[in-house]
């Protein structure tokens, strides 16, 4: 999917760290079974990307595995595998990482990869960052970190201040995607919201107010795992003084679909 958006902001690799403001509690409810973190379950997705509504989607797959046991900050975890390149937000979100379930709770330690299928890297770095809670109330706010970083454009420095949260976004009996119905289903918001300003020597311009770039709405079946996600990009500008002008277009909006085919969930 060629991002506009993540055109600007790929002006070069960078790495954003950030943790969660949550810390590590009981066990305070039933516990987390939506995403079975088990040694040989795997799942295998289908992904497709709408650049325009005109334009058929583009199509690729992924393959997510469970690996070896690995300690971080002497704490236990699952390293979690791709089979190749990850190419939807959610298994990039996984490669690589440490994932562990704390009660009713699932975290994720490493890098979060907000640029699968772009053409220029997005990693933000976080700790035991929650990604999914058993039976929590729809709206309620699991994880949420925020930053800044500044990047040389041209010579304008460019400050990029974002948050980065995950939310419980209710849950329902049953879905049916991808020819296949699923039961017990917990939903989770992972929302990046993000501002940028320019610091152009006479004054601080704001090239975009703070937004939500970047809106993945995610399905856990008990048992089973993810098996739908939903992510939308937008964006838009602000109006930019005579003479200064960033590689992308004003405003963008696109989509992203990834469907769960073939798993095995032990």
């Amino acid at each position: 999917m060629k991002s506009k958006l993540f055109l600007l902001l790929g002006l070069s690799i960078f790495t954003l760290s950030c943790s969660s403001d949550d810390s590590p509690s009981e066990d305070n409810g039933e516990p987390a079974t939506s995403l079975p973190i088990v040694s040989t379950n795997y799942w295998t997705y289908d992904v497709f990307n709408h650049e325009t509504p005109n334009i058929p989607a583009s199509f690729a797959r992924d393959s997510v595995y469970v690996g070896n046991d690995t300690l971080i900050n002497t704490i236990a975890y699952k390293k979690i595998k791709t089979l190749t390149f990850a190419n939807g937000f959610y298994s990039g979100t996984l490669k690589d990482n440490g994932l562990r379930i704390d009660g009713n709770k699932v975290r994720i330690t490493g890098s979060i990869n907000f640029s699968a299928g772009l053409p220029t890297p997005l990693l933000v770095s976080v700790s035991d960052f929650i990604i999914l809670k058993e039976n929590a109330t729809a709206g309620e706010e699991l994880s949420t970190a925020n930053g800044s970083f500044t990047q040389d454009y041209n010579g304008v420095p460019l400050t990029f201040a974002y948050v980065l949260k995950s939310v419980a976004d209710g849950s329902q009996s049953s879905l049916t995607t991808n020819n296949s119905t699923y039961s017990d289903i917990t939903k989770t918001k992972v929302i990046l919201n993000l501002k940028i300003t320019a610091n152009v020597g006479f004054a601080v311009l704001e090239v975009m107010s703070a937004q939500n770039v970047l809106v993945s709405t995610q399905y856990y079946s008990k048992n089973v795992g993810m098996v739908y996600n939903l992510n939308n990009i937008t964006y838009n500008l602000n109006a930019l003084p005579p003479g200064f002008t960033l590689p992308i277009p004003s405003s963008g909006s696109q989509t992203q679909e990834e469907f769960l085919d073939v798993y095995q969930a032990n």
